[in-house]
């Protein structure tokens, strides 16, 4: 049994229909201006080299202030962000007047110490970035939406106070594509958000700008979502460390667009940074009350765990081949572990994994428990008014006149080709891929997949290759946990990554991979420095 013909013709015209639009959007674009700068800036400040672990441990001992901090990374995002377009809004004079709080407080502090001060404020001190589609006091709250610009949020989204409550300090917010519904940072309130490792590539979306602010040092640490790979595509793009966790874990809440139909059962809300030390530890201060569910303080011994090997789809329909680099990259992670733990990595073929979008599409679509359908996109773009008309929308786009991005005019021309009942092939396909990776996984297992079958491309150019989100979208709908993880740079000087991937709760095993392939692998690479290409060659005298 496979796909109908019926649903063949739906996957082909939405397929058509982003690429008629990108070559309409590449020949109505303006050209890069020459000479232009092509990365950002190295990182030199030795404060902006720490990650936020070592950040908190140094402000509670008093080595360093939280004015120095938070000011070195004011200066960073004042030097590259001309250049990023990633923070969109900023509270720099609030976040300094805050940090000479936290100094005063440590100075005053008598009671239990710094180990005191730990426990009860593990993120003293620490700025961060959050994405603007997050609710955070007294900042842009628009979901990218020009018809939103003037809304300024009243409070904030729940996983800001669970930062704010261990002491983080915000620095602004974050660029988003319009309605977080793209793999690209663009709308026409904020303009498009660039890769710090080459201005002219992505920087991914949806959690775009986190991924460009952090990935480029501008920022200790960002809260991304993901329902379709948004912080792990960005995080991959820009060469840091993200992680998605299970649903409902860490809150949802708080955030745009809301989520209707199944949806934010696909949801995930999670922590992206630079230095995997700080992943447990972010996400156990995100998670509140639900982060025992995760048994986070579980030991956990690499040499114990059967890992996997995944090295594409399978040759999907959907999707590009994966580059020859990323292949390489992650067949050095199995020979490192091979060689490292003892461990026998086994090479496995999923072929449920061709059809990763239209299921993840499939599931996207459906309805909730009590029968009510997803809200369209279309009536997202409207905001509360009447839903847009794609067709008239695009003829507006063409004479300039329209607020609406090509990527989100495609999103409501693909929602035309819905229709019909959900595929019953498809719905099967998930449920056999699920029962092979919980049998596979289980309570000890990790699987290691390719976040995106290309390197970071370049500006707009997913709008001709819409659908390789799937390498990311597919474990969304299944609930798995996931990890990713840079692996160096290609000859090109863009990041390589891999997904680490276990069953569901089971966290602790990713994040203790991703702590061994940052030792491994040497984890971000300063942006602006001459680094070396590709993953650390294989050696026989490993410490790890």
């Amino acid at each position: 049994m496979t796909l109908s013909l019926l649903e063949r013709l739906q996957v082909w015209f939405m397929s058509a229909v982003m690429a008629v639009l990108y070559g309409l959007f590449w020949l109505l674009s303006p050209r890069p201006t020459a000479g232009a700068p092509t990365k950002v800036p190295p990182v030199t400040n030795p404060l902006l080299k720490l990650s936020a672990t070592q950040i908190a441990k140094k402000i509670r001992q008093r080595e360093v202030s939280s004015v120095d901090v938070v000011q070195a990374y004011i200066d960073r995002i004042q030097e590259v962000n001309p250049l990023l377009n990633a923070m969109v809004k900023d509270r720099f004079s609030a976040a300094l007047q805050e940090a000479a709080q936290v100094d005063r407080l440590i100075e005053e502090e008598t009671e239990g110490g710094e180990e005191a001060l730990a426990e009860r404020l593990p993120l003293l001190g620490v700025p961060f970035s959050m994405k603007e589609s997050f609710a955070v006091q007294g900042m842009p709250h628009t979901a990218g939406l020009p018809s939103m610009g003037r809304v300024v949020a009243s409070a904030d989204a729940p996983v800001v106070t669970n930062l704010k409550r261990a002491g983080a300090i915000p620095l602004g917010v974050t660029n988003i594509p319009e309605l977080c519904m793209w793999s690209e940072s663009h709308n026409r309130l904020y303009g498009l958000t660039r890769n710090p490792y080459s201005l002219d590539r992505t920087a991914g979306g949806s959690s775009g700008g986190e991924g460009s602010l952090v990935g480029g040092g501008a920022s200790v640490f960002g809260v991304g979502s993901d329902i379709g790979g948004s912080i792990r595509m960005p995080c991959y793009f820009n060469g840091i460390f993200g992680h998605k966790g299970n649903p409902y874990i860490v809150s949802n809440d708080g955030q745009l667009p809301p989520c209707s139909g199944q949806q934010e059962d696909f949801l995930s809300t999670g922590p992206m940074c630079r230095y995997a030390e700080d992943l447990l530890p972010l996400l156990k201060i995100m998670a509140g009350p639900n982060a025992h569910k995760l048994s986070l303080s579980e030991p956990v011994d690499l040499k114990k765990l059967r890992f996997y090997s995944v090295p594409h789809d399978g040759g999907s329909p959907y999707t590009s081949p994966v580059d020859k680099q990323l292949i390489q990259a992650q067949r050095q992670v199995v020979e490192r572990l091979e060689a490292d733990l003892g461990v026998k990595v086994q090479e496995l073929r999923l072929p449920e994994l061709k059809y990763g979008f239209p299921i993840w599409d499939t599931f996207m679509g459906l309805p909730d428990k009590d029968g009510k359908p997803p809200q369209a996109f279309a009536e997202l773009m409207g905001e509360g008014g009447s839903a847009v008309w794609p067709p008239w929308e695009l003829a507006k786009w063409m004479l300039g006149r329209s607020s609406h991005t090509m990527a989100a005019l495609g999103m409501a021309f693909s929602e035309m080709a819905h229709f019909g009942k959900p595929s019953q092939f498809l719905l099967q396909q998930k449920e056999a891929l699920e029962r092979r990776l919980e049998e596979l996984l289980g309570s000890d297992g990790v699987l290691l997949y390719p976040p995106y079958p290309r390197l970071a491309p370049k500006h707009h150019h997913q709008l001709f290759r819409p659908f390789n989100f799937a390498y990311t979208a597919i474990f969304n709908v299944l609930g798995l946990p996931i990890t990713q993880c840079p692996l160096g740079l290609s000859q090109e000087g863009l990041p390589l990554g891999v997904q680490v991937i276990s069953w569901k709760l089971q966290d602790r095993l990713t994040l203790a991979t991703a702590l061994y392939l940052e030792k491994a692998f040497g984890g971000w690479r300063n942006p602006g420095e001459s680094c070396p290409v590709g993953p650390p060659q294989l050696d026989n005298h490993s410490d790890l």
